[in-house]
């Protein structure tokens, strides 16, 4: 019964990773940076929890300057969309942004964590849960922004940067 209650967890965690990928699938980014994106948000959903997990009793209080970064990284995302939308191979993707990605979409791991480390649940097989969920999560996101930017051209880019800027609002004002 928990792996249930861990699955619908992860698929919760799993949204703004979605709608990230989502939005920045629409730059047509190349099958190995989805692959890679992919894998490498899914290692920080198994790692954020098991580290919040061992926090936990430390840090009980929620630290406020992790929303105003997440919004500010996904407010650069938008506006490096915004930059590139009219380029050839337009992608934002390469290393330091797949790693901010990772992370900014993956925080929300990192208190959950911590709420399972106060309360005991079973950390292992809930990040791994985390993981394939979110891991999957961005894959499906990506490839949907890929199809709309084929059906739509600009307008996909438009709306993913749209999709951008309401998930940085929604951390921003803490919603």
């Amino acid at each position: 019964m928990n792996s249930l209650i861990y699955f619908f967890v992860g698929i919760g965690l799993s949204m703004d990773a979605f709608s990230l990928s989502l939005s920045i699938g629409t730059t047509s980014p190349s099958k190995k940076n989805i692959i890679k994106t992919s894998i490498i948000v899914g290692i920080f959903h198994f790692i954020m929890p098991l580290l919040g997990y061992f926090i936990g009793n430390i840090f009980k209080y929620k630290i406020i300057g992790i929303n105003i970064l997440t919004f500010l990284i996904f407010i650069i995302l938008a506006f490096e969309m915004y930059k590139n939308k009219d380029e050839e191979n337009k992608s934002i993707l390469n290393n330091l942004t797949i790693l901010l990605i990772a992370l900014s979409v993956s925080i929300d791991s990192l208190t959950v964590g911590i709420a399972f480390g106060l309360n005991s649940e079973f950390i292992i097989i809930s990040s791994i849960i985390f993981s394939l969920t979110s891991s999957f999560f961005t894959y499906i996101g990506f490839n949907l922004g890929k199809d709309l930017e084929y059906k739509y051209k600009n307008k996909a880019t438009y709306l993913g940067i749209i999709l951008l800027i309401i998930v940085a609002l929604k951390y921003l004002l803490n919603v």
